[in-house]
């Protein structure tokens, strides 16, 4: 087994944590759970499976997740993210066998390739493979931004490096569960969208640069995207993932993919915006109102959120 352990966010997730435990067993016995007080058997599958269990009030994702760092029972060199419905692939796990402890020193993070399963199948283009994300980094050296979505680890220190095997993001819930999920995260996605125009809160964030590491330039890019025109951008979006980027290719789960997470989610966050521009005006300090008294949030602090 490497030095490393793994923190896991969890909440009713008992048809995929024993797949998630079971495939980082491959590398590591040291797997850290906060549940945020599943009503189902998550718990007794983690558990029972080795994995250390602690319940903690869920605030928000960034809240969650750093409250895992700071009360990480296992000591480690190496920490890593993962969520509940992903696991990693054999090769990934041969490669962090192989390499992980022979890592230079001024390497502090490594980059994950992430493949996205829906409906069981392998969403290939549109722009969705390969997704680099940052998910193994050294010790005290990474904390969760606090942002309201697309959290990502920033780095206090060192240079990071790309693994070559991949994770997997397969998710066996239903499409009205992610129907579900998606309309409370539009919400969320308002805000950062607000955010990008409004400035509600200063928070240390990965740093915008087009030129960077794909988190970097993902969150360029949406700094442009947060300053087209409402209700044209999920167009434009849809046709850049579909047609330029050859997501009809996937099939019909393609077309049901890329239809849903490319356009009618980006559509009803517009509307969603023009909702809050209609009720609250286009004032920054009504719109923090509106959203105090609308949906108990506090723009400037993302730990203020509640469970979507």
């Amino acid at each position: 087994m490497i030095d490393l352990s793994v923190i896991i966010l969890t909440h009713n997730e008992s048809q995929h944590i024993e797949r998630c435990i079971k495939s980082l067993q491959q590398v590591t016995d040291k797997i850290f759970i906060v549940d945020s007080f599943s009503s189902d058997n998550t718990v007794a599958i983690a558990e029972s499976l080795g994995a250390v269990v602690v319940q903690n009030t869920w605030v928000s994702y960034a809240f969650q997740f750093n409250f895992g760092i700071d009360h990480n029972p296992f000591k480690t060199s190496w920490l890593m993210r993962m969520d509940a419905d992903e696991y990693i692939t054999h090769e990934l796990a041969v490669e962090l066998n192989n390499d992980l402890a022979n890592t230079p020193a001024d390497i502090s993070g490594f980059y994950v390739k992430r493949r996205v399963f829906f409906m069981n199948q392998w969403i290939r283009r549109g722009g969705y493979y390969p997704i680099w994300l940052l998910r193994i980094w050294r010790n005290g050296l990474g904390i969760c931004e606090e942002l309201w979505m697309d959290e990502h680890i920033k780095l206090s220190a060192g240079n990071t490096a790309q693994l070559q095997n991949d994770l997997v993001d397969h998710n066996l819930n239903n499409l009205t569960w992610w129907t579900q999920k998606h309309n409370n995260y539009a919400i969320r996605e308002v805000i950062d969208l607000l955010n990008i125009k409004y400035n509600f809160g200063d928070k240390p964030t990965v740093t915008p640069n087009f030129w960077g590491n794909q988190e970097q330039r993902t969150r360029f890019l949406k700094i442009k995207y947060a300053g087209l025109p409402l209700f044209t951008r999920p167009f434009l979006y849809f046709i850049f993932r579909y047609i330029i980027k050859l997501g009809f290719l996937d099939g019909n789960k393609g077309l049901v993919w890329h239809f849903l997470q490319g356009f009618w989610y980006r559509f009803l966050v517009d509307a969603k915006i023009y909702e809050v521009y209609q009720r609250a005006g286009r004032n920054k300090q009504d719109i923090i109102v509106h959203f105090k008294t609308e949906y108990g949030k506090d723009l400037a602090n993302p730990n203020q959120s509640v469970r979507v």
